[in-house]
């Protein structure tokens, strides 16, 4: 075989490969134009770049397997028992017996359904380990047991209801509190379900101190308040926080206590909303404006 035809047949060979590499490169960028985020219509979506279009088509898949826009991610060195409901996940504090954050996605078929609360108790939660709280614990303590997923989110499923009553989506509450601003919020986050089709929620408790009060015979920790992140995708991307202390907010209305997420995570120590691409995350959590929601 001669020096010439075997250098014809290796220039022939590498000419394939690169080919055979090209090839598989189109390929593995096929669906680069499809959307981040399947509920996401707004004709901003059209203005990412070229580069931006090609990373969240790539992040597509993994947002898909995780929880959803609602799931944040904690704060470091926080012990997390993550417990997946009917209508919400939490994350559970073994320390402090109260949950780091619930979170779930409110739609507006949720807001209404044949499940109803009365007769359901509060339970301990078997899937946690001892020691558990239990509903004995809030009692003469001069707290409620604070709903962070309300059972008034819960009426479309009778085992998302029951679940909502579970010790582990549960904090102490000034009374004040309970029955007035909260209650307020969670009333208004239907209204927004309802109005938007859909709305997604994460919301917890604040502890500001390194001692904290405690109540009951397994020392649950109060807080000092409490946290609530709200984010809608309809027309277009909009997010807006709350921080409530955990006292009488009497005389005071709820867009008292708006705040930008940008500032509800400086506070937490949590980062919300990390599955939006990152313009869109950027733009909307550094903004707080009540009147985008009404």
């Amino acid at each position: 075989m001669s020096r010439i035809f075997l250098k014809t047949i290796i220039l022939s060979l590498s000419l394939l490969a690169i080919a055979c590499q090209g090839e598989k490169k189109k390929g593995d960028f096929s669906t680069l134009d499809k959307p981040f985020v399947e509920s996401y219509n707004s004709d901003k979506a059209d203005v990412l770049n070229t580069s931006d279009r090609k990373k969240n088509a790539n992040q597509k898949k993994s947002f898909e397997a995780k929880q959803g826009l609602e799931i944040p991610i904690g704060k470091a060195n926080v012990p997390s028992l993550l417990l997946y409901r009917e209508g919400y996940t939490t994350s559970y504090n073994v320390e402090t017996r109260t949950p780091n954050w619930v979170a779930w996605h409110l739609t507006a078929s949720h807001t209404n359904g044949p499940a109803k609360r009365n007769g359901i108790n509060f339970q301990a939660d078997e899937e946690v380990p001892e020691p558990r709280v239990d509903t004995y614990d809030y009692m003469r303590s001069g707290y409620d047991r604070g709903h962070m997923c309300p059972a008034g989110d819960n009426h479309w499923s009778q085992k998302a209801m029951e679940q909502s009553f579970l010790m582990t989506n549960i904090c102490p509450q000034v009374p004040a509190l309970n029955s007035g601003l909260w209650n307020t919020i969670e009333k208004q986050c239907r209204t927004w379900a309802q109005e938007y089709g859909d709305v997604y929620i994460v919301c917890g408790p604040i502890y500001f101190n390194q001692k904290h009060k405690t109540i009951g015979k397994n020392k649950i920790q109060v807080p000092e308040a409490f946290f609530k992140v709200i984010l809608r995708l309809k027309d277009e991307p909009k997010a807006i926080g709350f921080i409530c202390r955990n006292a009488s907010a009497k005389g005071h209305k709820k867009t008292d206590y708006v705040n930008s997420v940008d500032e509800v995570e400086r506070i937490t120590g949590m980062d919300f909303l990390s599955q939006l691409p990152d313009d869109i995350e950027q733009q909307i959590e550094g903004q707080a404006d009540i009147k985008d929601w009404n």
